[in-house]
């Protein structure tokens, strides 16, 4: 049986960390909710001990010391919040794998705000240098957790990283919420993967896809 690890999800009172959170419940892992907004990390815990009873699970009043009792830290915030949220956990994520979920968007969606040549998961990265930085679920909708089959298929979610084994820790992950994890490359490759989910937010509004829509590498074996 695999051994079981303690996750921390930072943001887990938003659409993608409660999604997040609500997929993994389905591992035998550990589970820490960090929310500011506390009623709602209750209210989605209660939801989820509901749906599995035997979840290990627990809501944080402080992502710190959610961080600090993680084996593995999502972070399902923002891009906004990003570099608070790193200074918080700085002290705690030394050698655990920090999870990059954000797309740097900017507020009309036409645009990524960070700069030329890097990504909000290398941002990450140099404001924690001493964590395993992976991205990972940027390329989802917050909807596809709950249908991640579409028109037949299972959507892919990529995945890009610097160490190996943190990439394939995050894969396993991935396959627990019910994607197909594609390991795309180095964590530079997260510039490709943030600018993919632009494009898909700008077809899912200019065809109506109603946020369930998602990317699939179609190949033969």
């Amino acid at each position: 049986m695999q051994t079981k690890r303690t996750i921390a999800i930072i943001g887990a009172s938003g659409n993608m960390g409660s999604a997040i959170a609500k997929s993994l419940a389905k591992g035998n892992d550990r589970l820490l909710l960090f929310s500011k907004e506390l009623d709602k990390v209750e209210a989605l815990t209660t939801e989820i001990q509901k749906e599995y009873p035997s979840v290990d699970i627990d809501g944080m009043t402080c992502p710190m010391h959610a961080s600090w009792e993680a084996d593995i830290i999502i972070l399902a915030t923002p891009y906004e919040a990003q570099a608070e949220i790193a200074d918080a956990i700085r002290q705690v994520a030394n050698q655990k794998i920090v999870i990059s979920i954000a797309n740097p968007l900017n507020a009309t969606y036409d645009a990524l705000v960070t700069d030329h040549g890097t990504s909000a998961a290398e941002e990450l990265q140099a404001l924690l240098p001493h964590a395993k930085v992976v991205k990972a679920f940027n390329t989802t909708y917050a909807a596809n957790f709950a249908q991640t089959v579409i028109d037949g298929k299972q959507a892919d979610a990529f995945i890009a990283g610097n160490n190996e084994a943190a990439l394939e820790t995050t894969a396993e992950l991935v396959k627990t919420t019910g994607f197909n994890p594609v390991i795309a490359g180095k964590l530079s490759v997260s510039r490709t993967l943030e600018a993919m989910q632009l494009l898909l937010i700008q077809l899912t509004m200019k065809y109506n896809y109603n946020w369930l829509a998602g990317w699939k590498i179609l190949h033969n074996n």
